[in-house]
């Protein structure tokens, strides 16, 4: 190794030894810059380039008692949705200069718990969760740490956590009003597990086909796009005809999409499809996806928003609604009511 290597890496004391300046000044240029005169700034700054001096997270906790990090606890990452949220999220608590550091807790409540302690054991200023279901164990520790909390995916004030999200039934009621209004009477209805998920619960609630003449069959699967093929082969092969498959979410309908296909069933002209989230592939495939917009990249900013102000107010922000719409495209048809 060269010498240069064989140096240990500069630290703050070496910093403002160089700078001629209190290591508290280093840190106040690190972590508020504006409140140091600019001539001093411009000389620590100097020193810091010509040190080569790397902040160090842990050093500038210990420093400041701030870890500047938030946490993301979100069910899967196998699904474009979470990430998409997750991008927004993580870019919007940059302008807070908060970092994110994600859980997956593979959509089961004592895992949850879990990486929820681990968070805060090493240092979580806030966190982020989805829903509102959770385990009361959950619920307590974030009650002890008096930790800002948001609940996405959701809509509901009168729950103890800030929500901010979307109205799950009104989501499905805009698509069944949709394929209903196509002249479908004959639906089937893909969803996810309803154990432990609140949002697809919603969902299935939104669903009125006594007010739209509508019979409904329901098939539960995984929320994958391998899920969505086990769930067109048993729509297949049902006794029942549909003219119509409702997807509680486009990952779902893009399996259906790929399955019908495969069975050599036209869509739209043998069965219309319709999804809900509008994931960028939907508007992709062949025919395009017809589904409900939710606006998920404007959750993600908004959470992060949320978030942090109550971490630097230590106000409790107000919950958010975020209205979803549907996107036409080409999968449904019009058909005559039977």
């Amino acid at each position: 190794m060269t010498d240069d290597q064989n140096k240990k890496r500069a630290n703050l004391r070496d910093v403002a030894k160089s700078a001629g300046v209190s290591v508290a000044t280093v840190s106040r240029v690190l972590n508020a810059p504006d409140a140091v005169r600019p001539k001093t700034r411009e000389k620590v700054e100097s020193a810091i380039r010509t040190l080569r001096f790397v902040p160090s997270a842990a050093a500038r906790a210990i420093n400041s008692g701030r870890t500047r990090f938030v946490g993301a606890l979100v069910p899967t990452l196998d699904n474009a949705i979470f990430a998409r949220f997750l991008a927004a999220l993580e870019h919007k608590l940059l302008d807070h200069r908060l970092s994110l550091v994600v859980a997956n807790t593979y959509n089961d409540p004592a895992i949850e718990v879990e990486k929820a302690k681990t968070l805060v054991d090493v240092g979580a200023e806030g966190l982020i969760v989805s829903g509102i279901t959770h385990d009361p164990a959950l619920d307590d520790l974030i009650e002890r740490c008096q930790l800002p909390t948001i609940a996405t995916s959701y809509h509901d004030p009168s729950y103890h956590l800030p929500t901010v999200g979307y109205d799950n039934m009104a989501a499905t009621a805009l698509a069944l009003d949709y394929l209903a209004g196509q002249g479908h009477r004959d639906i089937a209805v893909v969803h996810g597990p309803l154990a432990n998920n609140d949002r697809t619960r919603a969902r299935m609630a939104g669903l009125d086909p006594v007010g739209h003449a509508a019979q409904l069959q329901f098939f539960e699967t995984e929320i994958a796009i391998l899920g969505g093929c086990r769930a067109a082969s048993a729509i297949l092969a049902a006794p029942r005809r549909v003219s119509a498959i409702l997807c509680f979410s486009d990952v779902l309908a893009l399996g259906v999409l790929f399955e019908l296909q495969r069975n050599a069933v036209r869509v739209p002209d043998d069965l219309s499809l319709m999804g809900i989230d509008d994931l960028a592939a939907s508007a992709h495939s062949e025919p395009g996806l017809t589904t409900v917009h939710l606006p998920v990249s404007r959750m993600g900013e908004t959470s992060a928003n949320a978030v942090a102000g109550w971490i630097e107010t230590q106000e409790r922000p107000a919950p958010v609604l975020l209205v979803p719409d549907r996107v036409i495209r080409g999968s449904p048809r019009a058909v005559e009511p039977g």
